[in-house]
């Protein structure tokens, strides 16, 4: 939307890294069968500028899973008005941890394969 965009009309990257955080988490607490929260973020790419207008996707997937904690690699594309194939436009790695109703860290009961996103 307008409101999400800098001085040159592109979409803030800040804005695009908060859906990619939202996609994650949900990845992260379904994979992890609890609550989970964001410790760390790193190796982001901004690749391509995202437009007001441009229809944005995140992706989620698996890098691992540790006691308390599960790394998600995760990318965002987006479809341009007039074109006919995805663009990625941002990736990099999220870290979740999960935690029980007092916020503490627990442990991840790791059984079924875990989700596709």
């Amino acid at each position: 939307m307008p409101a999400d965009t800098n001085q040159n009309g592109d979409i803030f990257g800040g804005w695009l890294l908060s859906q990619m955080d939202i996609g994650g988490g949900v990845f992260a607490s379904k994979t992890a069968r609890a609550r989970t929260v964001t410790v760390a973020i790193d190796a982001m790419n901004f690749r391509k500028p995202v437009f007001v207008g441009d229809l944005v996707s995140v992706h989620a997937s698996l890098v691992k899973i540790g006691k308390t904690s599960i790394t998600v690699h995760i990318e965002a594309w987006v479809m341009r008005r007039k074109e006919m194939h995805s663009i990625l436009v941002t990736d990099g790695n999220f870290t979740y941890v999960a935690i029980d109703d007092q916020g503490r860290p627990q442990v991840i009961q790791q059984g079924d394969p875990p989700i596709t996103a």
